[in-house]
């Protein structure tokens, strides 16, 4: 199965964002991919934190939920998309950053609410997303089936959860064999973290990582790391987009991940 990575420099117009986002997702398709993941915040990045709240949409309706519902089923994909704010009922002051999937049916298949909120504060730049979402508290995976009709079991992650293991260890009961992570990684943050982190987790799981980033300076003046990639289970970085708007692909190879895991059964091994 080909899978792709959508990397994008979001704006604070929502429809500007989700034409870019169709017309990517188009150049995904035309290369093959059969799974597509957009990146964290794909829909929005607003000029201050609190303007995603003006577009959180009820789960189940929305402009931007629909957008996906159809580009999924036009294009025929499995599609990730990558997060949107989702109302959080009786409180008006906080939404979910949520990651939805649908089927290439259009159909909506798993949600995935951000658990880990990001903070961070060098005494330049400061970001704190509890002051406007509620964390999410459950591990999500679900099985996409290729072309083919073969399965492929996907754990969903976004962006700041990269940095706790333990959640990747609760998705990979079973094993995954592909792992998701939609991004906005700061640039600091990024440049020190991101590429090594990303691997880490494929080599740990043994399976697939597939990140989609913001990636480039955006109009708020917040500047992302970009660097959306695809890493196979030894930790090799198979196709990756340092920067600006545009789409990794690469073949997930299900054999060479089952090679891995025979070869050095750390799965199998573990006692924690």
């Amino acid at each position: 199965m080909k899978i792709a990575a959508v990397q994008m420099i979001a704006t604070p117009r929502v429809a500007d964002n989700l034409a870019r986002a169709r017309a990517l997702c188009e150049q995904a398709a035309a290369r093959g991919a059969e799974l597509v993941a957009l990146p964290e915040y794909f829909c929005l990045m607003g000029l201050r934190e609190q303007d995603k709240l003006a577009i959180a949409e009820v789960p189940g309706q929305g402009p931007i939920q629909e957008h996906l519902a159809r580009t999924a089923r036009e294009l025929g994909l499995w599609l990730i998309g990558g997060t949107l704010p989702l109302t959080v009922p009786g409180d008006a002051d906080h939404a979910f950053n949520a990651s939805l999937v649908f089927s290439p049916q259009g159909e909506p298949v798993a949600r995935y609410d951000k658990i880990h909120l990001f903070r961070f504060d060098d005494g330049e730049r400061r970001y704190d997303e509890a002051a406007s979402l509620r964390a999410g508290s459950q591990p999500v995976a679900w099985q996409a089936t290729d072309r083919q009709g073969l399965p492929l079991r996907v754990g969903l992650s976004v962006c700041y959860d990269l940095r706790f293991p333990e959640l990747y260890r609760a998705l990979s009961q079973p094993p995954c064999d592909l792992l998701v992570v939609p991004a906005a990684f700061t640039y600091p943050t990024g440049e020190a973290h991101w590429e090594l982190l990303l691997r880490a987790r494929a080599v740990e799981n043994q399976c697939y990582v597939l990140a989609s980033a913001q990636g480039g300076m955006h109009e708020n003046g917040r500047r992302t790391w970009g660097h959306s990639m695809v890493i196979d289970p030894w930790g090799r970085v198979l196709e990756v987009l340092p920067e600006g708007e545009g789409v990794v692909v690469a073949e997930l190879d299900r054999q060479a991940a089952e090679r891995i895991r025979t070869q050095l059964p750390a799965l199998q091994h573990r006692v924690l």
